[in-house]
């Protein structure tokens, strides 16, 4: 984990939390849920006090993101904002109600829902990973039998990351990979079998390391528990009591639901070259670690619900925020994140990343102040910029 995370075509379903965000344009609505109009001529809209949002969010299209969407919700009510363009060959700008991919944010529902069913007394936190499924995890060091739910959902397994390996990189996040693959349908257990190919990062709990093979591991850990596909339970235990109507487990459909952007992305190792339209792809890729779409108020709301115990027990919630240090500033709970940031304030989330798509979604601890923001690109902005502009720079 890194504090500030600039996303790469190999990296991209991998990002986790610390931020980045930018844009020479912002359309901004004051509190109260009124949206203002786009505006692409380099003027800034009624930012309503949250001028360092703002100016991040123009810093981020003018580091070259093409577009940013963005959601904050405090105690002044509610502010929007866009900048850039959600279609390079259209100019047409983007939406506050954008639907994107929204990668490792899909962590916390997974985590939740695993949480959930903890409470409901139908399996432990503490139970092997081979105890739900036999025989998966192994080889190369890799052993299921020590390994458990708990240290799948706070990346202390010691799980090699599938998304590390070379071969799978080349295969569907550089160009000529990409170009022939972007609709391909893998199987969850390639993907692990992908990760049991190396050595583990380290014995089970003898470190932390991001692994996307652990919550591949966990989706197929709800599967195996409930007997129904993982995105089944998220959609009947979170998406439907919250009403999320913005967001969709998509399995192996390729588009987003509109209104949405267009997502770019520059397939190359270093973020260079020419810029390519990968919106449509099949996200089984990233199953359980990182496929969902979702919107900025559904992930306003997604987060406020579940750090004010709407979603989980007290029991829970305390195993969810008990976290293990990443840096100095960083913790990674179960699904979840903290980030102490510049002004001593300490926001609870979690950042995602997929081919054209990155992400970000945090709240207090207390649920009063969230944000959800999304870039329509993949190889540059700051978005731990923006998250430090709302929360610290007013």
């Amino acid at each position: 984990m890194r504090k500030r995370m600039r996303t790469t075509a190999v990296a991209a379903v991998a990002v986790a939390l610390s931020a980045a965000l930018a844009a020479p344009a912002v359309a901004a609505g004051p509190g109260g849920g009124r949206t203002g109009d786009t505006d692409t001529g380099g003027r800034t809209g009624n930012t309503g006090g949250h001028e360092a949002t703002a100016r991040a969010v123009r810093a981020a299209v003018h580091d070259g993101v093409p577009g940013v969407t963005l959601r904050a919700q405090d105690r002044r009510g509610v502010w929007t904002a866009t900048a850039g363009v959600g279609d390079l060959r259209t100019e047409r700008p983007r939406s506050p109600r954008d639907h994107y991919r929204v990668g490792s944010i899909t962590k916390t529902f997974v985590a939740t829902v695993l949480l959930q069913l903890e409470a409901e007394g139908m399996l432990s936190l503490d139970d092997t990973v081979d105890s739900w499924l036999p025989g998966l995890v192994t080889g190369n060091g890799h052993d299921g039998t020590r390994i458990t739910v708990r240290q799948l959902l706070n990346h202390t397994s010691g799980i090699f990351d599938y998304t590390a390996d070379e071969d799978f990189a080349r295969t569907y996040f550089l160009k000529d990979g990409f170009s022939e693959h972007r609709y391909d349908t893998v199987e969850p257990e390639k993907l692990v079998r992908v990760a049991m190919s190396h050595e583990p990062d380290f014995a089970p709990g003898a470190g932390w390391n991001y692994s996307n093979t652990n919550y591949v591991l966990a989706g197929l850990v709800i599967e195996k528990v409930t007997g129904r596909p993982y995105g089944e339970e998220i959609r009947r235990r979170v998406l439907a009591p919250l009403h999320l109507t913005g967001t969709s487990v998509p399995g192996t459909r390729t588009g987003v639901p509109g209104p949405s952007s267009r997502a770019y992305g520059k397939l190359t190792v270093d973020g260079g070259g020419p810029v390519h339209d990968v919106t449509r792809l099949n996200p089984s890729m990233a199953f359980s670690a990182g496929e969902m779409i979702s919107d900025s108020e559904d992930l306003n709301r997604f987060y406020r619900a579940l750090l004010t115990g709407r979603l989980l027990p007290e029991k829970q919630l305390d195993e969810m925020t008990d976290t293990v240090s990443v840096d100095d500033t960083h913790g990674y709970g179960l699904g979840l994140m903290s980030t102490e940031l510049s002004c001593g304030v300490t926001v609870w989330g979690h950042g995602g990343g997929i081919h054209g798509s990155t992400s970000g979604a945090v709240t207090t601890r207390d649920g009063r102040h969230s944000l959800a923001f999304n870039f329509n690109g993949d190889w540059s902005g700051d978005t731990e910029a923006v998250i430090e502009g709302e929360y610290c720079g007013d």
